[in-house]
């Protein structure tokens, strides 16, 4: 199947204010759009309970995520010239103690940055080379992780304003149950539950199971070129023993596998078998998936609305069928449906093309 023709059809324009800049209050108000192979309806996400069925095995991706965002100076010389600012955004630890980063501006950021508020404890970074997609690699002399909730910001994606304070961002841009921290992005998909929907699905009997992949600054960047050129960054994943034994069991007895966003759908496909058998363990995906390529784990999929363009765009015709997904979108801009990371959500029933 052409990707590139597929993106072109599903590309459509977008009202600035339909990007959600704050998220629902409470987080299970926002709404849902539910997509089968039938029927098209509009619920709220706190219906959820009256959508799934005991038995049902609901995996989530707990990964938490950083403050990422740093503010950086370049060492002051004795004749009295550089200290000018970087803005660092560090993307993941690569080996011990050296990270990939992008900085602004990257061209004068020079050899050496120092990390850390004006006033505060200061943190040596030595820039010690450059990634394909022009992050740099920072090497620290010390663990810089036990220091960024002091340093670092929340980092925000671009679309997002800034407008509340970091501490309001640090609570509302994280999942109610975010464990693992290595994220530079919040799977948002996520971000609808709350404590109490979590255990109403709990009385209904569903079964909740979670991985962990660890969300790269790639998840906001646009295919610009074709399809078959882009390149995704590699993120890290893992999954446990007891999620994969879960996953697998549920399908074999003919029980649904429902997906908390793309990037669980992500890392469940990483370490499937062709016939959708999910082995347990961890390592680096840059798996792509765009329509012809097939969703074998989960038969549901609970995803927000992404941009035009971008690969979650391609992910989700793949999963749900290129028309289904026109005629969701359509909806969604004719019904006001909020988009992107803190707008509202859908639900999505796997193609019967995909199924197994």
């Amino acid at each position: 199947m052409d990707a590139d023709a597929v993106l072109a059809r599903l590309a459509f324009q977008l009202p600035p204010e339909r990007i959600a800049q704050t998220g629902a209050e409470p987080r299970d108000s926002s709404r849902l759009m539910v997509v089968t192979q039938e029927s098209l309806s509009h619920r709220v996400f706190r219906d959820l309970p009256e959508l799934l069925r005991a038995g049902d095995v609901l995996v989530f991706n707990e990964s938490r995520v950083i403050p990422a965002r740093v503010m950086a100076r370049k060492p002051v010389t004795p004749e009295g010239f550089g200290g000018g600012q970087v803005e660092v955004l560090l993307l993941r630890e690569e080996e011990q103690n050296v990270w990939s980063a992008y900085l602004k501006p990257a061209k004068r950021a020079g050899k050496e940055l120092w990390l850390g508020q004006p006033g505060g404890v200061q943190h040596r970074a030595e820039v010690v080379g450059t990634l394909p997609d022009g992050a740099r690699l920072l090497r620290f002399d010390h663990d810089i992780k036990p220091h960024l909730d002091e340093i670092g910001r929340l980092p925000l994606p671009p679309y997002i304003a800034a407008g509340n304070s970091d501490e309001t961002w640090r609570e509302r841009y994280q999942t109610v149950y975010a464990r693992e921290p290595g994220s530079v992005a919040a799977p948002t998909a996520g971000l609808h539950f709350t404590p109490e929907l979590l255990a109403r699905l709990d009385a209904l009997g569903v079964e909740r199971h979670a991985i962990t992949l660890h969300v790269g600054a790639g998840t906001f960047r646009p295919v610009t070129g074709s399809v078959a050129d882009h390149v995704m960054h590699a993120e890290r994943y893992a999954i446990s023993p007891a999620t994969a034994e879960a996953v697998n069991r549920a399908r074999g007895e003919g029980r649904r596998v429902i997906a908390v966003g793309t990037t669980t759908v992500r890392a469940l496909e990483s370490s499937a078998h062709v016939d959708g058998t999910v082995n347990p363990g961890e390592g680096d995906t840059r798996i792509f998936i765009t329509p012809g390529i097939p969703v074998r784990v989960p038969d549901l999929l609970i995803t927000n609305l992404h941009l035009p363009g971008s690969t979650l765009l391609l992910l989700v015709a793949a999963f749900a069928g290129e028309e289904r997904i026109r005629a969701a979108y359509d909806a969604a801009l004719e019904q006001g449906y909020r988009f992107y990371s803190l707008g509202d959500a859908m639900l999505l029933e796997r193609a019967a093309e995909e199924g197994r």
